[in-house]
């Protein structure tokens, strides 16, 4: 759950630290108050764009802080370890984040920075924030493909990972065999410059590393004399009279006085010997080494035609042999292509038919786990709804092929093969009975959106694992019993996972198990949003207003208090029944 959250110089905002607990957690306040700021706030800490423009008037940076205690089990663990990000369950979660005034952010994860990427990825197991937007995303028939396999993920994605992979094999073959039927005639002109390439590069011969041990052989070829004059000269003097010989008498000298003073004279003799002894060994390996100092002008002229030729078949072909031989298997590849065109084209047809086989049985039994999936999540759904004040509504989730005029041929249709499988989804829903189903964008009001929304967050959040769930004023154009539904629902949803909403209902903040009163004030000419959790008279007090508006009378107050009586009633008998 989110333990607690601090604001710095955000909008409105000037400094705000609130802690939060388990249960339903309810935001109300004025119109403009600032409490989209608070939902501004959690969006940013769980990888929403920042903007410049969100930092409060006046300061150079806004600054957010989150802290998060979660459960052993939860995913993020997971997801943090593989990210390489420090993190355990023993301790608290905690994800900052800073925005600058030249519009960059900086985000942070137990104090470890992290790209806007990694946070997105971290912040969506622990946030979900439901705004009237998403209202928008259940009308639109393309998102509910998603949300029906986000539901049935256990039995849809292993069959969709299946899936997924055989597309994938499928797309490459179709596409080598597209390229390969797409050959222009420029590509056969291509044939005769491949075949001169390939015999100009083949009779070179070429071995991998070649010109570099060619490059060292040469170089000391080329310098034969000088090294032998120098190696020569070095091995007299080391070896004659001024050298190793010297050595020798000096040691003879000290060796004959060295037993008179074992403690410091005779470890100085030893020292001696042992670089004499080594002196030696390298004298002996220098002779030899100027013994094999070769002198070959013959092999320097064959040396230099090779590089020559290596060097010309740089120019063309790569920065060196390796890449040139590469070069060579690339064309060679080509050539055998374009040669064996019409093999090649049968081949990768037999193969293309084949994956196609095996794909569309996937994409059927994807299709299938789909079809169990929406049968179950329209009961799930109708049941829902029914606790939402809308017990007379049927709901489908309707299943059926994506048809594509220039796609496969499938049961007498031509149907698309896409990435998601061959299936359509489209929720259907008849609000009253007696109606036929139909689309959900074509009938549903604003009051029926926010109870169906609702009624499938309930839904997913028994399966996604997110523990905060944020509803921003989803209760807008509802009132009465409808409303006390939602604030029902919302507590019973409270019970899975830590609840805000933000909410202009009293039927909905009464219901809460805390609440926060977001006011502004003005300090020193300048405005500034606060959140206040409030007591119980406060709780009165603000229930008040919503009830009544500007002024607060005794009979509102007396209305409020009974409000939140009932509803605290109503919450020990629930939790009393264990729901």
């Amino acid at each position: 759950m989110l333990v607690t959250l601090s604001i710095r110089n955000l909008a409105v905002v000037e400094a705000v630290d609130v802690q939060f607990y388990p249960g339903f957690h309810v935001l109300t306040g004025e119109t403009g108050a600032g409490k989209s700021i608070i939902i501004d706030a959690l969006g940013l800490t769980a990888g929403g764009r920042g903007s410049a423009d969100l930092i409060r008037y006046g300061c150079d940076k806004a600054e957010i802080e989150a802290l998060f205690d979660l459960d052993h089990n939860h995913p993020v663990w997971e997801t943090l370890e593989r990210l390489g990000i420090e993190g355990t369950p023993e301790e608290h979660l905690l994800i900052r984040r800073e925005l600058n005034s030249q519009g960059k952010s900086t985000s942070r994860i137990n104090g470890q920075l992290v790209n806007l990427s990694m946070l997105r990825e971290v912040g969506e197991q622990l946030i979900n924030i439901h705004g009237q937007h998403e209202h928008q995303s259940l009308l639109r028939p393309d998102r509910h493909l998603h949300l029906l396999d986000t539901y049935g993920y256990s039995a849809i994605q292993p069959r969709k990972q299946k899936y997924q992979e055989q597309y994938a094999r499928f797309v490459k073959v179709e596409k080598e065999l597209n390229d390969i039927l797409e050959t222009s005639q420029k590509a056969y002109q291509m044939l005769d410059m491949y075949r001169y390439q390939l015999e100009e590069i083949a009779a070179a011969g070429l071995k991998t590393g070649e010109d570099e041990g060619l490059a060292e052989e040469r170089l000391k070829l080329a310098h034969s004399e000088k090294m032998m004059d120098s190696v020569s000269g070095a091995y007299d003097i080391l070896f004659g009279a001024s050298g190793l010989e010297s050595i020798s008498r000096a040691l003879t000298r000290l060796d004959d006085v060295s037993a008179y003073d074992e403690k410091d004279l005779k470890p100085l003799v030893e020292q001696l010997q042992s670089a004499y002894y080594q002196l030696e060994d390298a004298v002996f390996q220098l002779r030899d080494y100027r013994d094999g100092i070769e002198f070959n002008p013959d092999r320097l002229d064959e040396i230099d035609q090779r590089l020559t030729i290596i060097s010309s078949l740089r120019r063309k072909y790569g920065d060196n042999v390796e890449q040139i031989l590469e070069y060579y298997k690339t064309i060679e590849q080509e050539t055998d292509l374009l040669e064996n065109k019409d093999e090649h084209i049968e081949k990768l047809r037999v193969e293309r038919d084949l994956l196609l086989q095996d794909l569309i049985h996937a994409a059927e039994e994807l299709s299938g786990a789909r079809q169990q999936c929406a049968r179950d999540l329209a009961v799930q759904v109708e049941q829902e709804l029914k606790d939402l004040q809308m017990d007379r509504t049927s709901m489908e989730v309707k299943v059926g092929l994506t048809e594509d005029p220039s796609g496969v041929e499938y049961k007498g249709k031509r149907i698309r093969l896409g990435k998601q499988g061959i299936d359509a989804v489209e929720f259907m829903i008849s609000p009253n009975p007696g109606e036929p189903l139909r689309p959900l964008a074509k009938i549903a009001s604003g009051g029926e959106m926010s109870r169906i929304m609702l009624a499938m967050k309930s839904i997913f959040a028994r399966h996604d694992q997110i523990p905060v769930l944020i509803f921003d004023e989803v209760d807008t154009g509802v009132s009465g019993r409808a409303a006390q539904s939602i604030a029902e629902k919302l507590f019973v949803l409270a019970k899975s996972c830590q609840v805000f909403s933000i909410t202009h209902l009293p039927q909905v903040a009464c219901m809460a198990d805390h609440q926060y009163l977001i006011e502004k004030k003005l300090d020193e000419g300048r405005t500034m949003t606060q959140v206040e959790p409030l007591s119980e008279n406060g709780r009165v007090k603000e229930l008040a207003r919503m009830l009544g508006g500007v002024e607060i009378t005794q009979k509102t107050l007396h209305h409020a208090q009974e409000m939140l009586n009932l509803a605290q009633a109503q919450k020990a008998s629930r939790q009393a029944s264990g729901q």
